[in-house]
């Protein structure tokens, strides 16, 4: 635990570990006044697209919690991130909500349904038939499909809702084209958060709540890892799994103990 508490750098899930739902858990708040009491370096990391950093910030803060902008990073980032890498100032064809958007643009990607060199689909509540359609016929004309993450569900306010891999399932049976993911559990996004870090992997942590995003995403990316119980996976789950978290916690609070 000292190894773990001496990190610099700390990446957190957001649902599961900081709040579930609209409900912030009661150990949260303690926790992000250590990492801000101790100077950590950290990162709020989410596999939806949906919401913006700025968005995420103010979700927190109307749970009481106070940080920047900059302590966020999405699916969607890492997605705009990795197209501009691949063709700087493609054009894409998205599904998705504002933080999705809000991401292609900031990368210098535009939005286009014409003839685009990339379909990317994220959460959205817009989703509909003549998207769908649209994303098909463009991808059997070559473009290429990307998915911001393969979470096949997510939480929401009703219970479990489709995620980004059910969303994409017609667009991939109908083209017979594989998606290619972005977000948690592909090294490509904790790279990427590394780097907005600043710190080494080997000063780095990752805290989640799901043995099939969270942790695998660490172990892939050669860092620590830790898995709290209070959101997904749950202690009884750990024997179904090849691979173990470097440390198991009830939940954040039990880190600036």
């Amino acid at each position: 635990m000292e190894a773990m508490k001496n990190k610099r750098g700390f990446i957190c899930d957001m649902d599961g570990v900081i709040y579930h739902g609209s409900r912030l858990l009661d150990c949260s708040k303690g926790f992000v006044d250590w990492l801000k009491a101790e100077g950590k370096q950290f990162l709020f990391l989410t596999n939806s697209s949906a919401r913006s950093p700025r968005e995420l910030h103010q979700r927190l803060r109307h749970m009481g919690i106070e940080v920047g902008e900059n302590h966020f990073i999405t699916s969607a980032m890492a997605t705009a991130h990795f197209i501009a890498s691949q063709c700087p100032g493609g054009r894409v064809f998205a599904i998705g909500d504002s933080g999705l958007y809000q991401a292609l643009y900031e990368a210098g990607l535009s939005v286009d349904e014409s003839k685009p060199d990339y379909v990317v689909v994220g959460e959205t509540r817009s989703y509909s038939y003549e998207k769908i359609e649209t994303a098909i016929q463009l991808v059997l004309g070559g473009a290429k499909l990307i998915g911001t993450n393969p979470d096949l569900t997510g939480p929401t306010e009703r219970g479990i809702g489709p995620a980004c891999r059910a969303l994409i399932a017609p667009i991939e049976m109908a083209t017979d084209r594989q998606a290619y993911f972005i977000g948690k559990p592909n090294p490509l996004i904790m790279r990427h958060a590394v780097e907005l870090l600043g710190c080494h992997r080997e000063e780095t942590v990752i805290i989640g709540d799901r043995m099939d995003t969270d942790i695998v995403a660490g172990i892939e990316s050669g860092i620590d890892t830790v898995l709290v119980l209070s959101g997904i996976t749950g202690e009884d789950d750990l024997e179904r799994y090849p691979y173990k978290p470097h440390h198991v916690l009830k939940d954040v609070g039990e880190i600036p103990l």
